[in-house]
């Protein structure tokens, strides 16, 4: 046991260089053509297709892995991206557990699903490293759509409405295109760039321009954008962070989990991220999970994530918290924080557990406390702004059937719209259908304009 001191604060510089190349590779690697053989060889390829169902970009399950059983990987890839233009990254970071491998036959039956996730990858990757993409775009309308976010939901949305022919322009208040898929998500479930390749491979269907660096409510107006475009749709995604609303939250080293994660994805030298040796994460959704896994990888000693309710509560998934714990992350629950303690730095946080009483959660017994010198918050995220005139339910813009808002030629979906559940697959749903319907729409209005 080595007797050098644990090194205190927020530092960078934690590990070694091989360590980083080590922590941060690809966390699941991609099956090779006998393993993927293997795996389509056990779908029993239901004729009522429960993984159908639960998936919720609705793909054939059984017909592309049947395509794979029968040495055509190819026409795999293009059936799921039929459905899924964005199945490449899905098959890397959807709860395959909870969606399609949890209603596999073979779960039920064995505990051991069909490896759909890893078997989508091998499809997809396969198509996209052929280079030239597999839809062909509709000769053009001379109909102009603004999407404005160019994450998930947004992208989808574009790329079904230029295969239709349409003209589309992706407005992003980031620098770079992808959304959640590029600043939010855990770097080694998306590494060598993917997210980055796979827009440059979605943009191939062409007739998408892509404009970066412009914000709605700032360079954009939606009023605006109303009068310049055929139809709008917005897949604004939530960029406010909920407030931890506990004393000493304005204290050095508190930051937002979403922050971290962004900062870490877009670091060209992982050695140069400052991370503590004691980390806190409030929070039971992926972005707590995947920030409290990456702390650990990054070479913080002990961290513990902290969550209000009780583990089956959790937003992040069976899997995902295993995977925390595998890493070393110790998962506290049924605690909600009280004060941020330190002086000018966080020096650790003061919990109290909870109870779900007749009025909600309840604080009981005796409030305890877990030192750290460095707090992440991953406890939800917001509308920044609502876009004026739009009406809003709770805290998301209303929407009715395939993403229509209250104001006639506007459509939302993703993150930033009511319904779903906050996933990179549901938000890519959402966006396809509103696609579908903005593109009927606009058929009908030509049609009706041409009489």
């Amino acid at each position: 046991m080595s007797n050098t001191p644990l090194t205190p604060g927020v530092v960078a510089g934690r590990l070694g260089p091989e360590d980083y190349d080590k922590n941060f590779a690809d966390a699941y690697p991609p099956l090779d053509p006998h393993e993927a053989l293997v795996a389509a060889d056990r779908c029993y390829f239901c004729h009522d297709a429960p993984c159908i169902a639960a998936c919720p970009t609705e793909i054939d399950i059984p017909l592309f892995i049947r395509q794979i059983q029968t040495g055509m990987p190819k026409a795999a890839g293009k059936t799921i991206f039929e459905q899924n233009i964005l199945g490449g990254m899905c098959a890397r970071v959807c709860p395959t557990e909870t969606l399609c491998e949890g209603a596999c036959v073979r779960e039920a039956a064995e505990g051991k699903p069909v490896k759909i996730g890893h078997l989508q990858r091998y499809a997809t990757d396969t198509v996209m490293g052929i280079g030239s993409h597999p839809f062909a775009r509709a000769p053009s309308t001379g109909l102009v759509v603004a999407v404005v976010g160019a994450g998930p939901s947004g992208l989808a949305c574009a790329h079904r409405l230029a295969m239709y022919g349409h003209d589309v322009v992706v407005m992003d208040a980031r620098e770079k295109p992808g959304g959640l898929n590029e600043y939010g998500i855990a770097t080694y479930k998306t590494p060598d760039g993917f997210a980055q390749a796979e827009v440059d491979w979605l943009l191939g269907i062409g007739g998408i321009t892509i404009k970066t660096g412009v914000r709605l409510g700032r360079e954009l107006a939606l009023a605006e954008l109303r009068e310049d475009f055929d139809a709008v749709f917005l897949a604004i995604g939530l960029a406010g962070v909920n407030a931890l609303r506990a004393e000493g939250e304005a204290h050095d080293h508190v930051h937002d989990a979403v922050d971290f994660i962004a900062e870490l994805r877009q670091s060209p030298d992982r050695r140069q991220i400052a991370v503590g040796r004691r980390v806190v994460v409030i929070g039971g959704g992926m972005t707590a999970v995947d920030a409290a896994v990456q702390a650990k990888l990054l070479g913080a000693e002990h961290v513990t994530m902290v969550y209000r309710r009780d583990r089956s509560r959790m937003s992040a998934s069976q899997h995902e918290q295993l995977h925390a714990v595998s890493k070393g992350v110790q998962i506290i629950t049924d605690a909600t924080p009280l004060r941020v303690l330190g002086d000018g730095a966080v020096s650790g946080v003061e919990f109290a557990y909870t109870s779900e009483g007749a009025d909600g959660l309840e604080t009981i017994g005796a409030p305890f406390v877990v030192p750290a010198d460095q707090v992440f918050k991953a406890i939800g995220q917001k509308l920044e702004a609502a876009p004026g005139g739009l009406e809003i339910d709770g805290s998301k813009i209303a929407v009715t059937g395939s993403g229509r808002t209250s104001l006639t030629g506007v459509w939302a979906g993703g993150d930033c719209a009511v319904g779903g559940d906050d996933l990179t697959v549901t938000a890519v749903a959402e966006g396809r259908d509103a696609a579908e319907d903005i593109h009927a729409e606009l058929m009908a209005a030509s049609r009706v304009a041409a009489e």
